[in-house]
């Protein structure tokens, strides 16, 4: 038991610089602005027109790409 103990005294220290490190890297990652454009896109796609899946010979099924 000892040695599980000793094995988490160690990991969990270890563990919490990792998963820092791996937030601080999104984090920045995210907030660069060569991202932005990209982002933006993604941002407005809710709103993009839905026309070109309607079929232009009035059916209502979605066209077959």
């Amino acid at each position: 038991m000892d040695n599980v103990q000793a094995f988490f005294a160690i990991f969990q220290p270890i563990w919490t610089v990792v998963v820092m490190i791996i937030f601080v890297g999104i984090s920045i990652w995210a907030w660069r602005s060569d991202n932005k454009a990209s982002f933006d896109e993604a941002a407005h796609l809710p709103f993009d027109d839905d026309n070109d899946l309607i079929p232009r010979d009035g059916k209502t099924s979605l066209k077959e790409k």
